[in-house]
């Protein structure tokens, strides 16, 4: 019945688009102020983030198996694109290697490497999905209120802490944060109001913010320019076709835009994985994504973003995991998204531009939260620290650094738990006495690699003195360590030379 279910649920259907049509509407409204915020953290024009957008909901989630990703321009990636553009020199000469990292992402899909995301400790997914709800809620914080300026943190002339705290209030727009503690109020108690779900509340949102940022008009709370979405305003055809670039083939030999595309590829198509790996556990049907049809997806999407002006994208937590807070149910949701992005560019401009940012903050503020809950803390603490610790440092080292190098970090610690439990379960030892005289069995593990030789040893050359029989079986073991084995059989010489009875069962020594 579940298969049955899960296969309806990969094809487009109407039934599904009851829930999907309001969920993509959800994810418009959180993915059009993100994919600006991109393009602009990385020094690309304001309407590559937008069309990056709009080719990761048709394009990409149309090849795509995954009925909750959704595709489109990548905070995680903005360091890399930010560097390439000024060490390529020209945005067509990014645009050819972004073309290219598609090509490459393509090929990995086809050679069958999307497995590759198996093999993370799902403590470390969960890590990093908490990382991505604190590193959303602190970037969102300033927006909240209505902070525009970088510089509001920025202390030039001393005073110390009190000085701090007269520049950053001075920084704040009360109007933007009245407008932010009434939209989280809204996304928090309207879906518990017996039959609102009918209107999703980031929707009514949305709505009251735009009508609250007219009300504002003419007071001491008065939002300015920089407190509102800004699109590109585009009035004919012409200007339109106006916005794409394309990338220059001339630059195909140089050494530096293949060193680029090889980089973005890696890093996409490695936050891809980590991300459907997440996003298939934030599934309410926990379904399961192709991960190879996923690296074509995402390689043609990157081809097409390369082709016509676009940023690198990968599968996005952050847009997916709305995606799934605001019920969607299959493809279309990420679909429609992009249509709606498109058509905000073409059709929409104006209207869009009404809405104030301090109400999208409020909107991922609380999907940061949901990420970030603490009874997620509890629950790893729960699990034991062999969970716990890779989960909560991954959560830092993400937090502080970035989400490859932080994943990087959390999956070290979860190996090295993963060593130590393997050297603690090698072996099991009882102890018998019979007729006066004591016996040790010592039963191997299934699986005895190199790193159980030393807790093997210690435990061997630990034995009391005054043990009469030694019995060593292997019969359960599908494999035993060549350097184990040789420990073993030198043991078993000591053993014999000083009168031990000792038995070797199933361990047998190949030269």
């Amino acid at each position: 019945m579940l298969g049955t279910r899960t296969s309806a649920f990969l094809k487009l259907s109407k039934r599904d688009l009851k829930y999907d049509f309001p969920s993509s509407v959800v994810v418009f409204l959180v993915a059009l102020p993100l994919c600006l915020g991109i393009a602009m953290a990385s020094g690309a024009p304001l309407f590559a983030g937008i069309l990056t957008g709009v080719i990761g909901g048709i394009v990409v989630a149309a090849i795509s198996k995954s009925p909750l990703s959704v595709s489109g321009p990548a905070a995680g990636l903005t360091v890399v694109v930010l560097s390439a553009i000024e060490k390529l020199g020209a945005y067509e000469t990014f645009l050819l290697a972004v073309f290219i990292a598609g090509l490459l992402q393509l090929i990995l899909g086809i050679i069958k490497a999307g497995l590759i995301g198996n093999y993370f400790p799902s403590a470390v997914i969960l890590g990093m999905l908490a990382a991505i709800g604190v590193t959303i809620i602190l970037k969102q914080l300033p927006l909240a209120f209505g902070m525009t300026e970088a510089h509001a943190f920025e202390i030039d002339n001393g005073g110390g802490i009190a000085a701090f705290g007269d520049t950053v209030l001075s920084a704040v727009n009360w109007g933007a944060t009245i407008i932010c503690i009434l939209s989280l109020a809204l996304l928090i108690y309207w879906p518990k109001i017996k039959g609102a779900r009918r209107i999703p509340a980031p929707l009514l949102v949305v709505v009251l913010a735009v009508l609250a940022g007219f009300l504002f008009q003419g007071t001491g709370l008065q939002l300015t320019g920089k407190h509102y979405v800004q699109i590109p305003v585009v009035s004919s055809f012409q200007e339109f076709t106006g916005l794409f670039v394309f990338p220059d083939f001339t630059q195909i030999g140089n050494k530096q835009v293949w060193i680029v595309a090889v980089t973005i590829a890696i890093i996409a198509s490695l936050e891809t994985l980590l991300s459907i790996e997440a996003i298939d556990k934030l599934d309410p049907f926990k379904r399961n994504t192709p991960t190879n049809r996923e690296l074509i997806a995402q390689g043609v999407g990157n081809i097409a973003s390369g082709a016509l002006g676009g940023l690198p994208m990968t599968s996005v937590i952050v847009r997916s995991s709305a995606n799934v807070q605001a019920g969607g149910r299959s493809r279309q949701s990420a679909m429609l998204h992009g249509v709606w992005l498109l058509l905000a560019v073409l059709a929409v401009p104006m209207v869009i531009n009404l809405i104030p940012l301090s109400c999208l903050a409020a909107i991922l503020l609380h999907t940061g939260y949901k990420l970030a809950n603490p009874t997620l803390f509890k629950h790893m603490f729960r699990k034991g620290l062999d969970q716990f610790v890779p989960f909560a440092i991954t959560v830092v080292a993400v937090v502080l650094t970035d989400l490859l190098m932080g994943v990087g970090i959390g999956i070290m610690v979860a190996i090295f738990y993963i060593i130590r439990t393997n050297m603690q379960n090698a072996f099991r030892m009882e102890t018998s006495e019979q007729n006066g005289k004591q016996t040790v069995i010592i039963t191997l593990a299934e699986e005895v690699s190199f790193l159980n030789k030393v807790p093997i040893q210690q435990m061997l050359y630990s034995l009391p003195k005054n043990v009469d029989r030694i019995q060593i079986d292997g019969k359960q073991s599908k494999f035993i360590d060549k350097d184990v084995i040789e420990v073993l059989k030198d043991f078993e010489l000591n053993a014999v030379s000083k009168g031990i009875d000792i038995q070797l069962q199933s361990i047998q020594y190949k030269k």
